[in-house]
């Protein structure tokens, strides 16, 4: 039967069920304090780190990151769609499956997308097996060091010469041929002459989140161009967002402490045969703010790794000033550079693991690569230059998010320029952030047992968007206080943190009765539903609901703040280079930009004088 499942129905239906119960026929659970431990299933591990809370009910692993209710349970550990998913938890509670009836749209959109995950995954297993019938493609992966257990593991394939291959293998009607088309698989010329996008190329698999082939990229094994070549945009491919490999890191049970960003397929690949699964690999764009904020759903840490020639290094400044905007506290990120003429797939395989790895372990910090940029061309040794340098890092600091980590880049920088940091940081608006409301005396902490997290994780140090939901996961109630002039002000901020904040919210105002388990039993992003389960396990020092809601309100007023100074740091921003020393000097957009800034302020100041 067709139709979405009722949400009323998922609350019930997790009401009824015991996630200790569900998880504990899978993978033996041991009791440890309130909650109850074991080695988690989807990474090897010799310590317990996979925690079960009957209270929320649900699941986290403080190693790997997996999280989720009894649904995410067995849809992540028996590979299940979720609409198994829930008739077999349904079977277990004696009840029955209603559907809603969806909108024609609704519906004609849902089997459109189906139709193509449906035909990437069919054609993905066909070039795997044309793979195993390729000597030449084989050749070629032995030759650049690939074994076949990362080919598997990768799903990597092979597109056999000729123009029309998959065209005639799958374009069998007007349907299927459509399809192949809307895909990206077929290429429909002005002449209306069709033929296959990819030919003679080896072929790597791009997975979303949950694992489904939603495009591909090919290596040629000749010499035609281009070298490399990806699917276009299509309904379920969006190469702004995705990046290749995260899927596989994933799977594999790497340690997500760190994300290590390469430029290609084969490097991701080529460090994974060595052993290091937590490469990632944007796919033919630059490094955007999606990418990065997808990135940090996953991990606190990201390393960006570039060549060390000056098209790496223009690559790093850009990735520096996308990255600025997203560093919230507890984030970091670092740049590695390599040696000139190596990537990571000719360095791993020239110098071996830990060679590698101890380069990662050292790889510059965001604030010392900030502050060399600001300095470059310039004379520390003049007082000219000490005043360029810290106008050019103050236009890159601008855009950090208040907080610790900007308060310590200024610092950096009024030690490295002898200027005063307090001036400096005035000059950014870092004067008027609101006090920090005294907090209650903390509780003792909870003995430590072998389910519970070191202290530090069990108290992170969040960013405000990232805080204010640990404090709706830990108390929903909060919901109600939300200020919709700040929920105005957080839209405004376009960040895909802050827009899952307002999704939570309005979540809770809709179902105020709603439990942990049941907000994240339908969640329909796989990644914003784990991230909010590792959120769920923030547990703040304080405990009455006063005082939550005054840290709660607390964060949305920072948010809103940073969105109200956001104009003012772009102008900043857009001024670093060569900042004019008088207003005349501003361009027209400028100077209308400038006035709509700063105008009113002086306006006000005069009428009260």
């Amino acid at each position: 039967m067709s139709g979405r499942i009722p949400q009323s129905f998922i609350d019930q239906l997790l009401d009824r069920t015991d996630i200790v119960e569900v998880i504990d026929a899978a993978v033996k659970l041991k009791k440890s304090g309130r909650n109850y431990s074991a080695c988690c299933p989807f990474h090897q591990e010799k310590t317990p780190s996979f925690s079960v809370s009957p209270d929320k009910q649900f699941y986290y692993c403080f190693g790997c990151g997996a999280g989720g209710n009894a649904l995410g349970f067995l849809m992540a550990h028996e590979h299940l769609p979720f609409v198994e998913a829930v008739e077999r938890l349904a079977r277990r509670a004696g009840l029955d499956v209603p559907r809603e009836q969806l909108s024609p749209q609704a519906e004609q959109q849902q089997r459109r997308e189906r139709t193509l995950y449906d035909r990437l995954a069919e054609l993905s297993e066909w070039y795997y097996s044309q793979l195993k019938n390729s000597p030449e493609a084989i050749h070629y992966l032995k030759k650049r060091g690939i074994s076949g257990k990362t080919a598997r593991d990768y799903r990597i394939g092979f597109a056999p010469a000729g123009w029309d291959n998959v065209l005639k293998r799958f374009g069998t009607d007007d349907a299927a041929l459509h399809e192949l088309i809307e895909s990206g698989m077929v290429v429909e010329g002005e002449d209306s002459k069709r033929y296959d996008r990819f030919r003679h190329r080896v072929m790597f698999p791009i997975r979303d989140g949950r694992g489904r082939v939603i495009a591909f990229g090919g290596r040629v094994l000749g010499d035609d161009k281009p070298k490399y070549l990806n699917s276009p945009e299509t309904p379920v491919f969006h190469k702004s967002r995705e990046l290749y490999g995260l899927f596989e890191a994933r799977l594999a049970g790497a340690s997500m402490d760190r994300l290590l960003v390469v430029e290609g397929y084969m490097d991701v690949v080529m460090l994974a045969e060595h052993g290091i699964h937590q490469a990632v690999a944007t796919l033919g764009t630059a490094v955007g703010r999606a990418h990065l904020e997808r990135l940090f759903r996953h991990t606190s840490e990201v390393i960006f790794c570039f060549d060390g020639d000056n098209a790496g290094l223009k690559a790093a400044h850009r990735a520096l000033e996308v990255s600025l905007p997203t560093l919230q506290d507890g984030r970091m990120v670092r740049f590695m550079f390599l040696p000139d003429g190596e990537d990571p797939d000719s360095l791993v395989q020239k110098e071996g693991r830990a060679a590698f790895a101890e380069r990662i372990a050292h790889a510059e910090p965001l604030s010392a690569f900030l502050l060399r940029t600001a300095a470059t061309g310039q004379d520390s040794q003049s007082p000219d230059g000490r005043a360029r340098i810290a106008r050019n890092a103050l236009a890159l600091i601008a855009q950090v998010p208040a907080g610790l980590f900007r308060s310590l880049l200024i610092a950096e920088l009024a030690k490295q320029t002898g200027l005063d940091a307090h001036r400096m940081e005035q000059q950014l608006g870092g004067h008027d952030a609101p006090p920090t409301p005294p907090r209650e005396r903390p509780e003792p902490p909870p003995p430590q047992d072998a389910a519970s997290p070191p202290a530090a994780q069990r108290s992170p140090q969040l960013g405000a968007a990232h805080q204010a939901m640990g404090y709706l996961l830990f108390n929903p109630q909060l919901a109600a206080h939300a200020n919709p002039l700040n929920e105005s002000a957080l839209a405004a901020l376009d960040s895909p943190d802050t827009e899952l904040l307002l999704k939570l919210i309005a979540e809770i105002q809709a179902r105020p009765d709603s439990s942990v388990a049941g907000l994240l039993s339908y969640w329909g992003d796989a990644e914003e539903r784990s991230l909010l389960a590792r959120l769920a396990t923030y547990n703040p020092l304080l405990t009455s609901h006063e005082a939550l809601r005054h840290e709660f309100i607390g964060c949305l007023a920072r948010l809103a703040q940073e969105a109200a100074k956001r104009p003012t740091r772009q102008l900043q921003a857009e001024l670093a280079e060569g900042l004019p020393l008088n207003y005349s000097d501003l361009s027209p957009e400028q100077k209308q930009r400038f006035q709509a800034l700063f105008q009113p302020k002086a306006d006000k100041n005069r009428s009260g004088a």
